[in-house]
């Protein structure tokens, strides 16, 4: 059971970490407009893939998960 408890509190510490940096992301000017994110705009429909913030969410979170597996 006490890696049942320690699985609850990194889950938690994951949910107060995504809840900051959603709290956060409008403070951070260079989030969602970096070179590579996708943005299309015509005269009646726009389409937007943030695809190079959404690898650099996934490598900040990936070493975040690996840091705390050690």
């Amino acid at each position: 059971m006490p890696s049942f408890g320690k699985s609850l509190i990194i889950l938690g510490l994951i949910i107060a970490a995504v809840g900051v940096l959603f709290t956060l992301a409008g403070r951070i000017p260079w989030l969602g407009r970096l070179p590579g994110d996708i943005y299309v705009k015509k005269e009646n429909f726009t389409f937007y893939f943030p695809l190079a913030t959404s690898i650099i969410i996934s490598l900040v979170l990936s070493l975040i998960l690996w840091l705390f597996r050690r």
